[in-house]
């Protein structure tokens, strides 16, 4: 009886924890089809809003921003980390492996706002000393989402990378591959599930950050985050409710790729290992 009790309760809490976690959502999904403005009364199943929404230029201006900019953060920072990542995992002494791991974790454990206005600071003393009319604009931003999305991309190429087989790379150049062919036709194909992992995390999280993007963004280019932000100095209408429903789904289809990737990569990892084994059990008999 107890074990069934103890069952039971943390089914209970479980879901309690669950509800007060999603329920917001919820509520933001049904009433971003609701034909009137009211918060608790549902009238009646209307597209209303996402009409207005996909009328209001100026929020599918911002949504295009930052579109963009999460591409080419995602873009550059992937393909920066994964060299990183590379460049880490062939380092030798161990200390400065520990120390290049802490520097890398820093982006991730400082806070936003310390990282935002630092940066600020940064871009508006480098503007002034080149006596540049303004100190922030679309460069400026992406430079920093870069930064922060660095970290993510390298912590999830990293230990693909320790995951394959050294003796392969080995191989390939035993074999006459040079060291940058011996990449793309050994290393790359092994870690490349880490690097689509690494690009989907950095991609979401630049299309989500407000904190870094309000510091270092130009008043000629303004991010979604931050027009929603500005929006909510006044009214905020129910077509930012269609807005956020709509990604929501996006966000939740990157999850869903994301997990079916890692899924898929966990089994073929499984499978090499109990091939591994296999062999080492014929070799030994």
């Amino acid at each position: 009886m107890g074990v069934s009790n103890t069952k039971l309760s943390s089914k209970i809490y479980t879901a309690v924890i669950f509800a007060f976690l999603f329920a917001p959502i919820v509520i933001l999904l049904i009433f971003s089809f609701n034909e009137s403005k009211s918060l608790s009364v549902f009238s009646d199943f209307s597209f209303k809003w996402y009409k207005e929404l996909f009328n209001d230029r100026s929020t599918l201006e911002s949504v295009k921003n930052s579109v963009i900019l999460a591409l080419a953060a995602t873009a550059v920072s992937t393909v920066m980390g994964t060299a990183a990542a590379f460049g880490i995992y062939r380092i030798r002494k161990e200390w400065y492996k520990v120390l290049m791991n802490t520097v890398t974790n820093i982006p991730m454990v400082n806070p936003d706002i310390i990282t935002g206005i630092s940066m600020m600071l940064v871009f508006v003393f480098v503007g002034q000393f080149f006596g540049a009319s303004t100190s922030l604009n679309f460069w400026t931003i992406l430079i920093a989402h870069i930064t922060f999305c660095l970290p993510y991309v390298i912590l999830q190429v990293l230990p693909k990378l320790q995951q394959m087989d050294g003796a392969l790379l080995e191989a390939a150049q035993d074999l006459g591959c040079t060291p940058f062919r011996a990449f793309f036709k050994v290393t790359l194909p092994e870690i490349f599930p880490g690097i689509i992992t690494g690009a989907i995390m950095a991609f979401t999280l630049s299309l989500d950050d407000f904190v870094i993007s309000y510091f270092t963004s130009g008043n000629d280019f303004q991010t979604l985050p931050v027009r929603i932000y500005s929006m909510t100095k006044k009214t905020v209408t129910p077509k930012m409710y269609a807005l956020a429903t709509i990604i929501f789904f996006i966000t939740l289809s990157l999850l869903l790729i994301n997990n079916l990737i890692d899924n898929e990569d966990s089994r073929n990892l499984r499978k090499i290992k109990k091939n591994r084994k296999n062999k080492k059990y014929v070799l030994a008999k």
